[in-house]
């Protein structure tokens, strides 16, 4: 038994030269294959923690194809260097880009795109599924400011369907999405080839499809109307001061609803409007081309002053939400009621103040009797 222990000590030993040579090479060769795992398989040895869900079903909105028909895809050496702005189409409502930035150099484009809210934390090139077992360095950060989110990306090409995943700060998932540099909207010059009148190539596929009737009147009408949206408030001649009216809501969903009757504001013989929501969840409200932003602290339902441009009639808005996890903006109809102009007492929250200080007077008064009903009895 000893000398069985003392020829294994030998063969571990410093001095072992034939088990030196065994392990060497064993050594060396599990070296390289932890290597190789780690180049092959880098999602599962790296996916970062916490990211790992994927929004799917009911969850993903449907998507609207990307682009125009016919359009060829555009690498950097068609692009002179230089920064540009231009327009990125985007599968999905949920994810709109306001604007974008295009810088090409030596070869190679990216883009710092906005977009106008804080609902995404980071942003992943390349499918969801991708993204959730990606490490975090692969992960695009969104660089805050003002409420806006700007992240800074690479592109590859222009005119082009590119796989985005965006990764939700409400929801904690993954969206896939698809977005597409549109050429067609960068400034002469910048590009060096001329392109295709795409709009005219669509137009011809669509009368074959619709077989060759292009009358598109109404969509034009429904644009112009957009358009022609008024964000100018109405004049009054009523006083200054502060009103009530009766309002009325529709489109949307139908399950948020605003309070009415409403504050009613003249300003310099103009009418404005405090509207005040039944969800926390609306950020900013648009009438006509201009943005107005919410008035109530986190947490309280949504309220905001926009101006009245219409009255006894349907005045279009928009109103965005997060209530769904990601932003969308909704178009709603609302109409005032010339007619329902009226004391601002009757606005319900005035009203019931009113009431709360009617009942204290009550109690303090009766408190103050009783005291000295009491102080009598004592005599």
């Amino acid at each position: 038994m000893h000398k069985v222990d003392l020829r294994i000590k030998r063969m571990w030993s410093g001095g072992g030269k034939r088990t030196q040579l065994i392990l060497r090479p064993l050594a060396l060769a599990a070296l390289i294959c932890c290597l190789a795992m780690s180049w092959i398989f880098p999602s599962e040895v790296m996916a970062a923690s916490g990211y790992e869900d994927v929004a799917s079903g009911s969850d993903v909105s449907s998507a609207q194809q990307v682009g125009k028909y016919g359009m060829t895809p555009l690498t950097a050496e068609y692009v002179r260097d230089g920064s540009y702005d231009i327009s990125v189409d985007s599968s999905s409502k949920f994810f709109r880009i306001k604007e974008a930035k295009l810088t090409v150099e030596n070869g190679k484009m990216k883009a710092v795109i906005m977009i106008d809210s804080t609902s995404y934390e980071f942003i992943y090139m390349g499918p969801a599924e991708k993204a959730a077992k990606a490490p975090e360095s692969r992960y695009i950060k969104a660089d805050v400011k003002q409420g806006r989110s700007y992240f800074t990306i690479p592109v590859s090409a222009l005119d082009e369907p590119l796989d985005c995943a965006a990764f939700s700060s409400n929801t904690k998932k993954w969206y896939g999405r698809q977005i597409l540099f549109d050429a067609t909207t960068l400034p002469s010059g910048a590009l060096t080839i001329t392109l295709p009148d795409y709009d005219k190539i669509q137009a011809a596929v669509d009368a074959y499809d619709n077989g060759g009737d292009t009358d598109d009147s109404t969509g034009d009408a429904s644009s112009a109307t957009d358009e022609e949206q008024s964000s100018e408030p109405l004049y009054t001649s009523l006083d200054n001061g502060v009103y009530s009216i009766e309002v009325s809501m529709t489109g949307g969903s139908g399950r948020a609803s605003i309070s009415s009757p409403a504050y009613l504001y003249v300003r310099k013989h103009h009418f404005y409007s405090k509207i005040t929501w039944s969800s926390s969840h609306y950020d900013y409200m648009i009438v006509g081309s201009k943005k107005y932003l919410n008035e109530s602290p986190k947490g309280e339902n949504s309220t905001f002053t926009i101006p009245v441009t219409a009255i006894d009639e349907p005045m279009i808005v928009k109103a965005d939400t997060t209530a769904l996890g990601d932003p969308v903006e909704i178009e709603y109809h609302l109409t005032f009621y010339e007619n329902s102009i009226g004391s601002v007492n009757q606005i319900p929250q005035i009203a019931a103040k009113k009431v709360l200080t009617i009942a204290l007077i009550v109690i303090i008064a009766g408190g103050i009797l009783n005291y000295f009903v009491k102080s009598r009895k004592r005599q």
